[in-house]
């Protein structure tokens, strides 16, 4: 074989195999995923749901992505404690979670289970936070800043939700709450 031969036989297995490699933690992001690929992995390995509500309209949404999400503690924390999904409030695509089908509705501008998620207060973008039972435990809208963020993740996260209000935790950790989750529980 001569040197060209042999340089686009290397090129051709190269993208041949190069899909099928998995570099999300080499590239300091978040691996976002579907809402239903998030809950099928927490069948066989139960982690929080970190669920990042947005549109493709929405301004806020793209800089929280553009900065918040790109901030190597956001992607190391999230990464450990959370499956992180993106769900496009919007999406016109049908999700089937606990035997129901949540579909688009042009009446509301926005899939069921985003409404169902933000408790019909459609606010973009809102983070929401699910435990590892997938039952709701809060959605926080608005843009995040990574300061207001961080104590948000590590409050669910860590568990610290179960014993101590937010009220409680966030006079430990800042002078003032960012952002309220409200409990739902």
């Amino acid at each position: 074989m001569n040197k060209k031969t042999l340089r686009v036989a290397f090129i051709a297995i190269a993208a041949i195999i190069f899909p099928f490699l998995s570099f999300s933690q080499d590239t300091g992001e978040i691996k976002w995923m579907t809402f239903e690929e998030a809950v099928a992995k927490n069948k066989t390995e139960p982690k929080k749901i970190f669920i990042d509500v947005y549109t493709n309209w929405c301004g806020w949404c793209k800089r929280m992505d553009a900065t918040t999400f790109r901030d190597p503690a956001v992607v190391s924390y999230m990464s450990k404690y959370f499956y992180a999904v993106k769900l496009n409030a919007e999406t016109k695509d049908t999700i089937h979670f606990q035997g129901h089908e949540f579909i688009y509705r042009p009446e509301n501008r926005a899939n069921d289970i985003a409404v169902s998620l933000l408790n019909n207060r459609m606010s973009y973008p809102t983070t929401v936070y699910m435990d590892e039972a997938i039952a709701l435990l809060s959605p926080v809208p608005g843009y995040l800043t990574v300061e207001q963020l961080m104590p948000i993740l590590k409050y669910y996260g860590d568990n610290i939700y179960k014993n101590k209000s937010w009220e409680d935790y966030s006079k430990e950790v800042m002078n003032a709450a960012p952002a309220v989750p409200a409990q739902t529980k």
